[in-house]
């Protein structure tokens, strides 16, 4: 394929919510030509692929946010998308511990937000009804989401790139956009293989959105900073110390869940993840330093400002990183049968997180305008999730003329 001819729409970025908004042009706009560019060689090949699978049912979000309205749509949407192309899920449910009494009013904040939600089938547990649920959970309450699930993002992320294809669209991979200006009528997309023109471009390229979209005439702000989360994960033989997924009451300042314990759909028990700045947008590897991608995280604001005022968290993470054992403890406070003895090194992920000037982490969507583009700024969890039903809030945006 040419990949510097010219196109209607160009998506960039091949990860679960671009490939969504380009089925979604595509479907949309049967006329026009769809284009995705990707960096990778392969699609689904950051956060999409190294997700733990959870479809989240709604729960943790501030109502009226688009996270709020669009994790409980996207999941419903997910679901029935699922069962249609024979890609398999399991409901088997969350349950999210009070470990003590100081942590109830969170579990209070999370239940009135679950409900606020719409999140069906949630339910309030007392201490010694925990167990009915997962057996080696212990706490003061909880509250059950059934409807929490898990699936392959990386299936699903495959099943809308062939719906795309079957549309007469189209993917390229190893087309990393590093510029888009505005020529006229067009929207020039620059990348490894020389030059895209569309009509219009659809942003959705996850920890490296922020420069593209500054690229493109968009505000400084947010800036993206990247978090790695680490994984243990259970040996076969310690499997049964989870049924399902076992979760804490999360801090509400931060927009991290904490560490969880999580049954992934190919029988797998995922532990974790940590949340451990890093210097590097694909630092997968703890080792993996950028000078660009560090300098760009010391130089904005927010950083020291953040720093600042969660010190004590970002230290008590660095300790988890070292210690397999402090990784632990900090499961054990819902799960005291766990021992360090059942786990064994698990994979690894970077959260995209936009952070704010002020110092504050971004706990929502964001998506920005410019001339012909619409870029994707802040698309974390639950992005996987909330992938079909944000597509439609993006193309709502696309304008052809």
């Amino acid at each position: 394929m040419a990949v510097h001819r010219d196109c209607d729409l160009a998506v960039v970025g091949g990860g679960i919510v671009g490939l969504a908004v380009a089925r979604e042009l595509a479907n949309r706009h049967p006329d026009a030509e769809v284009r995705v560019l990707e960096r990778e060689t392969k699609l689904a090949a950051h956060q999409t692929g190294h997700s733990s699978g959870v479809i989240h049912a709604g729960i943790y979000y501030r109502p009226g946010s688009l996270k709020a309205r669009l994790c409980v749509e996207g999941a419903r949407d997910l679901y029935a998308y699922c069962e249609e192309r024979g890609i398999e899920t399991r409901r088997h449910g969350k349950l999210i511990v009070a470990a003590d009494a100081e942590e109830l009013t969170r579990l209070d904040e999370l239940e009135r937000r679950g409900r606020e939600n719409g999140v069906s089938g949630l339910r309030r547990l007392a201490g010694n009804e925990i167990p009915e649920v997962e057996p080696h959970a212990v706490g003061e309450a909880a509250l059950h989401s059934p409807d929490t699930g898990v699936v392959d993002f990386v299936e699903v992320a495959e099943a809308l790139a062939s719906d795309l294809v079957a549309a007469d669209g189209s993917i390229v991979r190893g087309a990393e956009v590093r510029d888009l200006t505005v020529a006229g009528d067009r929207i020039e997309l620059k990348h490894a293989g020389g030059t895209t023109r569309a009509r219009f471009a659809v942003v959705c390229a996850g920890a490296w959105a922020d420069r593209l979209a500054v690229r493109a005439g968009a505000p400084a702000e947010p800036r993206i900073v990247p978090f790695r989360g680490a994984y243990l994960k259970l040996r076969p033989e310690s499997r049964s110390l989870v049924r399902a997924s076992v979760y804490p009451a999360p801090n509400p300042e931060l927009p991290f869940l904490g560490a969880h314990a999580t049954r992934t759909i190919g029988g797998e028990v995922l532990l974790g993840p940590s949340a451990l700045m890093v210097g590097a947008r694909d630092g997968y590897r703890l080792w993996r330093v950028r000078p660009g991608d560090v300098a760009s995280t010391v130089t904005w604001p927010g950083t020291a400002r953040l720093i600042g005022r969660h010190w004590r968290t970002a230290l008590a993470e660095v300790g988890k990183a070292a210690s397999r054992g402090s990784f632990v403890r900090d499961l054990q406070r819902y799960l005291p049968g766990l021992r360090a003895s059942d786990t064994l090194p698990g994979p690894s992920g970077v959260r995209a997180q936009a952070l704010g000037r002020d110092g504050s982490l971004i706990d929502d969507f964001v998506l920005h305008r410019t001339d012909r583009a619409v870029h994707v700024r802040n698309a974390p969890s639950p992005a996987a999730t909330s992938a079909l039903a944000l597509a439609r809030l993006i193309a709502d945006e696309v304008e052809l003329g």
